[in-house]
């Protein structure tokens, strides 16, 4: 079974200005192993732009609203996502809403108004993927537990992955137990992060996504800091590339062999996603 990365911003301006340069950024990433990636929309704006570049490299994407670019999205925008869904159902490479969620780190997403329009979005965004039959990306930030307060009262069923978990044992059990895989990437890299290390040894193995969110979320090899960078070291760039050597930390943290930790966490991401299996079986 080869790597799945389930988290990657492929579109992102840091990965160049045209489609053959993030096609080479993905090449370079098949020549690792990487056999999939899953590209989530962060506004209605790069949706067409996000799925030429999937239809181009054979992956798979999601389309949504993320929470920090909720400032500048209008209601109107929740229509062109329903709209571009019901556009798109017969598409094999949409796999999933997303990414959005709720962020409550950020200051100016904290305000009373920032708040209600965040969980306002959050709650009509999972009401499309109920309405579309698709998983969901969920963005978790310091908001784990009223993300789960949303999915319960919605009896939300479709499952999905809890992107860049970094939350306490229950909460992550809250996820598991409605379905969800969670997500795991660069920052679990970082001997100081003793807990998210701690969650990701311990968790069943079957909840376990590996993502790497390029080009956020560095792993601790490419990460330069801001005394670093002030200095003129440059930070290395995050790419879908890094995602086997994340993986061969986990690993570590297991006490698994890495081909093992890559089978079961593509096995999951399979089940979490179930219409990447048909793109996996179109590469083979």
């Amino acid at each position: 079974m080869p790597w799945i990365d389930t988290h990657c911003h492929l579109d992102a301006p840091e990965f160049g200005p045209q489609l053959k340069d993030r096609l080479a950024v993905r090449a370079h990433a098949a020549q690792q192993g990487v056999a999939l990636c899953v590209c989530p929309a962060v506004q209605v704006a790069g949706f067409a732009a996000l799925q030429a570049l999937v239809h181009a490299s054979g992956d798979g994407y999601a389309l949504g609203i993320h929470p920090l670019f909720l400032p500048q999205a209008q209601d109107a925008d929740l229509n062109f996502l329903d709209q571009a869904l019901a556009a798109a159902a017969a598409d094999q490479n949409l796999v999933a809403v997303g990414e959005f969620g709720l962020d409550f780190f950020v200051p100016e997403l904290c305000t009373p108004q920032g708040r209600d329009k965040q969980e306002r979005f959050y709650r009509a965004q999972l009401v499309l993927a109920q309405r579309h039959g698709l998983p969901v990306l969920l963005h978790v930030r310091r908001s784990a537990d009223r993300l789960l307060k949303y999915l319960r009262e919605l009896n939300f069923s479709q499952g999905g992955i809890a992107h860049a978990f970094n939350g306490s044992a229950q909460q992550a059990r809250g996820f598991i137990d409605l379905g969800f895989k969670l997500g795991f990437g660069g920052a679990l890299t970082f001997e100081r992060a003793l807990q998210l290390r701690r969650l990701a040894a311990t968790l069943p193995l079957d909840a376990i996504v590996l993502e790497t969110d390029a080009p956020d979320m560095p792993p601790h090899w490419l990460y330069a800091t801001a005394q670093q960078r002030a200095l003129g070291q440059v930070q290395g760039r995050n790419e879908p590339a890094e995602l086997p050597g994340i993986t061969a930390v986990l690993a570590g943290l297991r006490g698994m062999d890495v081909a093992a930790l890559a089978q079961a966490t593509s096995a999951n991401a399979l089940a979490a996603l179930p219409k990447l299996r048909g793109l996996l079986q179109a590469r083979q």
